[in-house]
Order: C-alpha cells, then sequence, then structure tokens
C-alpha cells in the first residue's frame, strides 16, 4: 500500500493521479496548510519539510515528479516504458522541473493563489511571458505527435500535465497553443485523472 502524506489541493494531487494511472492502492495520510502556506505540522519522514512524501514499504521518497516515476515504475510499460523512450520519460520530466513549473508557478501566485492584495500584477506578467515560451516548444513537438513520446499516453505526460493543471483549470490562455491545449483537455479527462481531480476539486 503507498502512503501519500499531503492533500489533494497540493502536489500531492500528483501522486494521486500517477497511483489512480498505476492502479496501485493508496492511501492519502492528510496534511494540509495554515495561512501563509505552512504546513499544519511537520512531515517528519521529509527533512525538506514539504509534501508530498511517499512511503512505499521501507522506501521513503518526496519531490512529487520522483514519486511518480517510481510509481510508474512499479506499474511498468504503457505507463513507464524502457529503453529509449524511458530516457524521454526523464527528459521531459527534468524538462518539466526546470523549464516549466518555476514560471507557471509565478504566474500561478499571482494570479490566483496568493491573496488579491498580495499578487504582482507584473510579476503574473513575467511569469506569463516565459511559460509561453515554453509552451511554444510544447506546442511545436505536439504538432507532430498526440502525445509526448508518440501515440500513447506515459507518465511523461501525465508529469509535465499535472504540472499545468492548474493554470489550465484557473484562466490561463492556452487560445495561442492549440496543440497543447487538445494535448491538456485529452491528459486530464482521463479516468484516471477525473479520479484524482475529483478529491482535488471536490
Amino acid at each position: 500500500m503507498l502512503k501519500i502524506h499531503g492533500i489533494p489541493r497540493s502536489r500531492a494531487f500528483r501522486c494521486i493521479w500517477a497511483a489512480e494511472e498505476a492502479g496501485l492502492p493508496y492511501e492519502v495520510i492528510p496534511i494540509g496548510f495554515q495561512p501563509g502556506f505552512k504546513l499544519e505540522r511537520a512531515v517528519t519522514i521529509n527533512p525538506n519539510n514539504k509534501i508530498p512524501a511517499l512511503e512505499d514499504g521501507d522506501l521513503v521518497l518526496f519531490e512529487s515528479l520522483a514519486i511518480n516515476l517510481h510509481i510508474a515504475a512499479k506499474a511498468g510499460a504503457p505507463l513507464m516504458p524502457a529503453g529509449d523512450d524511458g530516457s524521454r520519460v526523464m527528459q521531459w520530466t527534468l524538462w518539466t522541473a526546470t523549464e516549466v513549473e518555476p514560471h507557471v508557478m509565478r504566474w500561478s501566485y499571482n494570479a490566483y493563489l496568493k491573496p488579491e492584495a498580495e499578487r504582482v500584477a507584473a510579476e503574473a506578467a513575467a511569469g506569463k511571458e516565459a511559460l509561453d515560451a515554453r509552451l511554444r516548444v510544447l506546442e511545436a513537438e505536439l504538432a507532430q505527435r498526440p502525445f509526448l513520446l508518440g501515440a500513447g499516453f506515459t507518465i511523461a505526460d501525465l508529469n509535465l500535465a499535472s504540472v499545468l493543471y492548474g493554470s489550465w483549470l484557473n484562466g490561463y490562455d492556452y487560445a495561442p497553443f492549440p496543440k497543447v491545449k487538445a494535448w491538456m483537455d485529452a491528459c486530464m479527462t482521463r479516468p484516471a485523472a477525473l479520479s484524482a481531480r475529483k478529491q482535488r476539486e471536490g
């Protein structure tokens, strides 16, 4: 039984979705937030004191995207392919962490996450400008194939779509990126995604 420490309205959503896609039994150990994005209590198994954290038997992991790679590896193909496609999963996952998430979070904090009085319009605009540059890269890639690695959905798609999910749900302008929008819609309406979203959005 996977134990996911966090709440669906956090990055733990990504891990819940991954567990749903993998068809693995899991339990969410609730740890939420107080005002100011501070945790309700310490996460003793994570030296960074952040959520999510995962317990899988004796294995303890932190970092949501690393957790997802572990979950996908347990499931195997097609969620986690082997060979060169496995390397491409790593490529897209690291691209998500380094090229996408910092900018989507810069936009998100200043567009809808922070209290309105604390939002800085210039910061939201700068985040959007930087994210749009990455979305242009993604648009060109998805013009060649329906998913990141080809015809089928993998953990690479889940990792990137889950990072973009908050922007997709909260009014980011995806109109200039129709291939990205169609791909996001396909990812976020998968049965496993809908199950995870029900926990987060419900």
